[in-house]
């Protein structure tokens, strides 16, 4: 295996499961493909999944125990803990769509989604930090993996991993957080109210990413983007893409009210549960 490879690296990543050092890794696996260090080659499987750490411990999704009330200290720590496991995951999902499908997608494809990988650790590192700063720690609660199961259903397909990851469950963050942002600021906690700003803001440019580069695979394919979105969320999304969605943030990332009207479902539910405020649902 060349260690100067780009599949080769990433790969050494995913498998890495402690925390800091993923980041760290992470941070470097881009620094060096930036720089010209890394040759655009992909010589080695992405593995079926990620290494993980001893903690969190990972729970089936209907295992989970519930947060508790939304604006007590105990339910706060523990919708941060469950955004730093999502950011902490989505750091793997986007070092696998480049590892995986860069050599069918090219140098602008890995380019994106390497950029995505250095964002996601970036967030993950300020949860992290503000979970030890609030007095816990990444890893001081359950969570699960329920996101790496869309990673699996649509290892398979590049399109089917743009319609489901970046179009539908990173869309969600988009409607959820700034709601999420609300609920910090009511009670004082702006600091995490500004890291969950600029998570939102920079999710906006990873599903336009996401959006882009279905509209050009669909061009090349000869397919129209919403119908073969439309298809593909039925085919190996499990959950619902419901409402109330955030209009102009997903207009600002490439979704259209028209694109969306193909997906959604017509129920639009009368709160937003708890366990929709993590990053869009316990699925994302």
């Amino acid at each position: 295996m060349n260690d100067t490879s780009l599949g080769a690296a990433i790969r050494k990543t995913m498998l890495t499961a402690n925390p800091l050092a993923k980041v760290m890794m992470t941070r470097d696996l881009v620094r060096r493909w930036r720089a010209g260090k890394l040759a655009f080659a992909f010589d080695v499987a992405m593995p079926d999944a990620p290494a993980r750490p001893e903690k969190p411990e990972l729970l089936p999704p209907n295992a989970m125990p519930r947060r508790g009330r939304g604006g007590s200290e105990r339910g706060r720590l523990a919708l941060l803990h469950a955004l730093a496991h999502i950011e902490f995951v989505a750091i793997d999902l986007a070092l696998d769509a480049a590892g995986r499908f860069g050599a069918e997608m090219g140098r602008d494809f890995v380019d994106d989604w390497l950029s995505v990988a250095a964002d996601e650790a970036m967030h993950f590192s300020l949860l992290a930090r503000r979970l030890r700063t609030l007095g816990s720690f990444y890893g001081a609660m359950p969570a699960h993996d329920g996101l790496w199961d869309a990673a699996r259903e649509t290892a398979h397909d590049v399109a089917a991993r743009l319609a489901v990851v970046p179009m539908v469950l990173e869309a969600r963050a988009l409607d959820v957080t700034p709601m999420t942002v609300e609920r910090f600021l009511a009670v004082g906690d702006e600091r995490s109210a500004r890291i969950l700003q600029r998570i939102v803001d920079d999710e906006i440019r990873h599903v336009r990413f996401g959006t882009t580069q279905f509209a050009a695979l669909c061009k090349i394919r000869g397919e129209s983007p919403a119908d073969l979105w439309k298809t593909l969320v039925q085919r190996h999304f499990r959950g619902l893409v419901k409402p109330p969605f955030n209009d102009s943030a997903r207009r600002s990332a490439g979704l259209s009210r028209e694109m969306m009207a193909g997906v959604a479902t017509p129920q639009r539910p009368p709160h937003t549960p708890m366990h929709e405020m993590a990053g869009g649902s316990d699925q994302l």
